[in-house]
């Protein structure tokens, strides 16, 4: 049944090719066995009629993690088929990026339940306005991936088709919106209280605070999640533009009409360096990680930095961080052009010193998620607070106690290091925290890696994520990435709603 009843509108609005791609994703990713089997018993009596059929054009979700290393769905455990049968009942498919995150259960859950509210549940804003968002920020970081998800999902719940035209087709009110966007996409530093009012004071296209709250959340959510799609190398959708292909392989013993095996056509000598057979170099480099760890513990057990030395460790590491950036020439995944979902196309990351420009350092005692940010967030839009600090905990303290090959370790100060170098690029300091540990602790191939992914997303490539941790496991890389995803999305909602509260007061 939910094979026939997809295929008709698929087929109504994209013809025969989508209607194909969508029983294609329904057989591979559908949780539920009885759809998967009808999906290929539709697949099977195509093909006896001559129909051609399509085929995956990526291998399994990810560019970066080898299909064979990902969940595979039928073999999934119980949890993991709970969160893919809710995650398909709430979106009509099972999505790359679930079955990425899915490495994490935890955290999927938290982040499964916090989108659904965001997306479906009651709100300020009308469906419509929220997908359109979605579409605004993802476009910032040329997120094709994303925006493709959410064209389909914003004509889904009764979108004017005109209004993906370009933003300057949708209404006053969401154009508005866009010189937030922008800044809270790429220099947050410079939302200040009077962009907040000239949102809130437009007269019959004003915002009310509950709905810019509500498009703020979105805004960020989406920012981030883009930081996660580029990160972990997300391929598109089978059943979305880009994600299938009525070519043949160039595989020769690969049969276009086998989309019941399980072979992609994948080439086994495909190699990635996390999970890889270890060699000597990589595990010195897991041994003095550890070894760095231990020392900088017994440093803090003996003696405490005063609070201007630490204050000079942290304009030392920020200055520093600005001078972290890509050497890659390789090309990043090539994406549809989508940048008429938003203005100001030459508009991007710019660090927040350079240019003679200074921007007084964000300082967490003075305005902090905990003390500031929840409690306005759950005020104008109850229950999204509390989900968003739920998320942001998961993210920080999750640890299975495992680095690369070893157990039984205690992993909270590499996860601290890695969530206040993000802050620390956005200008955001932790008075009781010795920044001197990040250089010990992070190498610059990882940091470039961190900034790439948290500021320049589409920059992301595979070099770069296979060049840090290479004796890690894919799983632990993904761990990194939900730690971006977090503190970016903190350090952007933090921004703009210390700027929210200074209006308001």
């Amino acid at each position: 049944r939910a094979a026939t009843g997809l295929l008709a509108p698929a087929a109504a609005r994209d013809g025969l090719s989508a209607a194909l791609a969508r029983l294609l994703m329904l057989s591979k990713r559908c949780p539920f066995r009885d759809v998967r089997e009808r999906s290929e018993a539709i697949l099977g009596r195509v093909q006896e009629l001559g129909i051609r059929i399509p085929r995956p054009l990526g291998h399994g979700p990810s560019r970066f993690i080898p299909e064979k290393e990902t969940i595979q769905v039928g073999n999934e455990d119980a949890m993991m088929h709970t969160l893919f049968a809710d995650s398909f009942a709430t979106l009509g498919r099972l999505d790359n990026v679930t079955l990425v995150m899915v490495f994490h259960p935890q955290y999927l859950e938290s982040f499964l339940k916090t989108q659904h509210y965001l997306l479906q549940m009651d709100g300020p804003l009308p469906l419509h306005y929220r997908h359109y968002i979605g579409i605004m920020a993802a476009a910032r970081h040329q997120c094709s991936y994303l925006v493709n998800l959410h064209v389909n999902d914003f004509l889904h719940v009764g979108g004017d088709p005109k209004w993906l035209n370009g933003l300057e087709n949708a209404p006053q009110k969401l154009q508005n919106l866009g010189e937030l966007n922008k800044m809270l996409a790429h220099r947050p530093w410079l939302i200040t209280k009077e962009h907040i009012e000239q949102l809130l004071k437009t007269e019959e296209n004003s915002w009310s605070l509950a709905e810019l709250i509500h498009a703020v959340v979105l805004l960020t959510h989406y920012h981030s999640l883009a930081s996660f799609t580029f990160g972990c190398g997300i391929s598109p959708e089978i059943d979305c533009e880009g994600g299938h292909t009525f070519r043949p392989p160039s595989v020769s013993n690969y049969c276009i009409c086998d989309i019941t095996n399980g072979y992609h056509g994948v080439d086994e000598n495909q190699a990635s360096p996390a999970g890889s057979i270890p060699t000597t170099e990589s595990v010195c480099e897991v041994e003095a990680l550890m070894e760095k760890m231990k020392q900088l513990q017994e440093c803090r057990d003996e003696e405490e930095a005063s609070q201007e030395e630490m204050a000079t460790r942290f304009e030392r590491e920020k200055r520093e961080s600005m001078f972290v950036c890509s050497s890659e020439d390789e090309e990043s995944a090539p994406a549809r052009d989508v940048s008429r979902h938003f203005e100001d196309t030459s508009y991007g990351y710019k660090d927040f010193s350079r240019h003679g420009m200074h921007v007084p350092t964000f300082r967490v005692q003075d305005y902090s998620w905990e003390d500031h940010g929840y409690s306005l967030v759950n005020r104008l839009y109850p229950d999204v607070g509390q989900l968003l600090d739920e998320k942001f905990h998961i993210a920080y303290n999750l640890t299975y106690n495992t680095m690369a090959m070893h157990k039984d370790v205690d992993t909270s100060m590499l996860r601290r290091a890695i969530w206040n170098y993000i802050h620390c690029m956005f200008g955001i300091r932790y008075d009781d925290y010795d920044y001197g540990e990040i250089n010990q602790l992070l190498d610059r191939s990882f940091k470039v890696y961190i900034k790439t992914v948290v500021c320049t997303p589409e920059k992301t490539t595979k070099r770069m994520y296979d060049s840090f941790w290479r004796q890690f496991e894919h799983s632990e890389k993904v761990h990194v990435n939900l730690l971006l995803v977090e503190a970016r999305m903190q350090a952007e909602l933090l921004y703009a709603l210390r700027a929210i509260t200074r209006y308001m007061t």
